[in-house]
């Protein structure tokens, strides 16, 4: 191998004597020393040792298999051997792998399939991509199943559930194998999709599943009426509710774990006038580990949020409307305070989701546990943050400011339009200006996003457009954040600037995949606490507050569309909602 690297050029003789010294000392192979000291690319020692055992390579990062080739090698079989068939002539099946000594696999593969198989080498990326499209050919499945499943199922008179239908029959319904099938085929179809929520709507003769992906709702598929009784009896022995209650509204969880995901779903049942509408929120459990940048902040603002939660004392509010992230943002800050030296203490409605080591508290009004009570209690458990899930009231708003002014961070969530509107908000709660003004240290203002897969079209803009979009956004202003983070050249004009669109395609339907936050985050300064003790509106705080430097959620989300994560069309559509 050390003599074909010298002779491609793709390592100095200096650089491999200096790698094999490495792998004398500590045991490991040359060429995982060489990708990890990024002398050569994994791809590109892939491809030597191709060359090398005279297999071909080939690149299927962008190859979509037909499913009926792919299902040629079981998933499990795939996954485990890190190889996948792409290529069927005849009785010729051709496989990429990454071991092609894997003698073994290949031999068991033949007689399995009675093929002929050709190995090739190809990429860790592109075998995960292949296996990716077990999951796609899965959902096509789906459908199927729903036909399959209903066939064999009677409709229950109409006006039964509601009259009462017995427990016994519930329970039998609900663990009635078609409606089990169904279900889960409902849970992990929502999960493969990343959606956030599901709605299961009962209308008159059917039932339609919608899943909300990205923040919109898409319609799933539309169920039989047959099967309403059935899906609501059977998601509610998962969530442990009442299944004889069907007039009032009911909450509750449960989880699914596998080796791919561990995901909570929070249940809410609502009664309306053709039955119980069902809304499942997916928390994935496995998500943790978020950054502040990997949500979206950047400059001046990352480094707002940094240096005002490494302060030992006062307040850091998150504001925006219901499903613009801001429990994960609070979230992301407890992970990143989360040491062994700090004390965290939550108090939340709901509780989303679980954190090791940090004390969460669900409040419950029916026994008296309001958010207020249990924050009274909370301080006295020495806590060094205190996160408390939505400030809703004054008597909430008074104990919070008090925790931060007694010695403690404390984190929570308003809902307001803008940062600026957050003050205020507070001052409406009764809490005296002065006490905002010395425990308040930030304000972060939020909405989220669809982001822009990777494939998309550019366009620029024209005169007339610019002039158009001055009406709503300060495009001067824009283009000054833009050239002070280095994002476009000095003398760049708005006509000169590459923007995005969204480019559909089999893997990314609507050209969006993920979201990102847009953010405005107002440091109160001393100048900023004057204002608020004299008690300023929001638009002069904001006005104060833009002076230095504060950057608005418009022109960040016009920067990320510079940047190519969104698209102007993106961010105008979350700022007007």
């Amino acid at each position: 191998m050390k003599t074909f690297l010298l002779d491609s050029g793709l390592a100095t003789a200096a650089k491999i004597k200096q790698a094999e010294d490495e792998a004398a000392k500590t045991g490991q192979k040359l060429a995982d020393i060489l990708v990890n000291s990024k002398v050569i690319t994994a791809e590109e020692l892939i491809k030597l040792q191709a060359y090398i055992l005279g297999v071909p390579f080939v690149d299927l990062s962008e190859e979509r298999v037909d499913p009926s080739v792919l299902q040629t090698i079981p998933e499990p079989l795939a996954r485990a051997h890190n190889i996948v068939a792409f290529r069927k002539k005849g009785n010729t099946l051709e496989v990429a792998m990454l071991d092609p000594d894997d003698l073994q696999t290949i031999d068991f593969l033949k007689k399995k399939t009675r093929l002929k198989i050709l190995p090739r080498l190809t990429t860790p990326a592109a075998v995960k991509h292949i296996l990716q499209q077990y999951q796609k050919s899965l959902e096509a499945e789906f459908g199927d199943i729903i036909k399959q499943e209903t066939s064999g199922l009677t409709a229950l008179p109409e006006g039964e559930v509601e009259v009462g239908v017995a427990g016994e029959d519930l329970v039998k319904m609900a663990e009635d194998l078609p409606i089990i099938r169904i279900v889960d085929t409902l849970l992990k179809h929502a999960i493969l999709q990343d959606a956030s929520d599901i709605h299961i709507e009962p209308l008159e003769k059917e039932v339609l599943v919608r899943y909300r992906i990205d923040g919109i709702l898409h319609d799933a598929m539309t169920l039989p009426k047959a099967v309403q009784a059935g899906i609501t009896a059977r998601l509610k022995v998962l969530a442990n509710l009442k299944l004889d209650e069907h007039r009032l509204p009911q909450d509750g969880r449960f989880k699914i774990e596998s080796d791919e995901y561990q995901v909570s779903f929070r249940v809410s049942t609502l009664p309306v006038f053709d039955g119980e509408k069902i809304v499942m929120r997916l928390l994935r459990e496995n998500s943790q580990g978020l950054t502040l940048e990997g949500l979206g902040f950047r400059s001046h603002a990352l480094e707002l949020m940094h240096r005002n939660i490494k302060r030992p004392v006062g307040m850091i509010l998150v504001t925006g409307p219901t499903g613009s992230g801001k429990t994960t943002t609070l979230y992301t800050v407890m992970d990143i305070l989360n040491t062994p030296q700090v004390n965290i203490s939550t108090i939340e409605d709901p509780i989303e989701y679980r954190m090791p080591r940090i004390n969460q508290t669900q409040v419950k009004p029916q026994i008296g546990l309001t958010f207020a009570n249990g924050l009274r209690s909370l301080v006295r458990q020495d806590p060094d943050v205190v996160m408390v899930g939505e400030i809703r009231d004054a008597e909430t708003a008074s104990l919070a400011i008090n925790a931060a002014l007694t010695g403690h961070l404390v984190l929570s969530t308003l809902h307001t339009n803008s940062a600026a509107g957050a003050l205020p908000r507070l001052i409406d709660m009764q809490v005296e200006p002065f006490l905002i003004a010395s425990t308040v240290n930030l304000i972060v203002a939020q909405r989220l996003v669809r982001k822009l897969c990777d494939d998309k079209d550019k366009y620029r803009l024209t005169q007339e457009q610019v002039a158009i979009l001055k009406r709503d956004v300060d495009m001067d202003g824009v283009l000054e954040i833009l050239k002070r983070d280095r994002v476009i050249a000095k003398n760049a004009a708005w006509t000169d600037i590459d923007l995005y669109r969204p480019k559909p395609s089999a893997d990314c339907p609507d050209g969006y995949k993920g979201r990102v936050g847009i953010y405005e985050t107002l440091n109160v300064t001393p100048t900023i606490r004057e204002l608020i003790t004299k008690s300023a509106t929001s638009d002069e705080l904001e006005a104060q507050a833009r002076r230095e430097a504060m950057d608005t959620m418009v022109e960040d989300g016009f920067v990320k569309a510079v940047q190519g994560f969104t698209t102007v069309e993106e961010v105008l559509r979350v700022i007007r909602e």
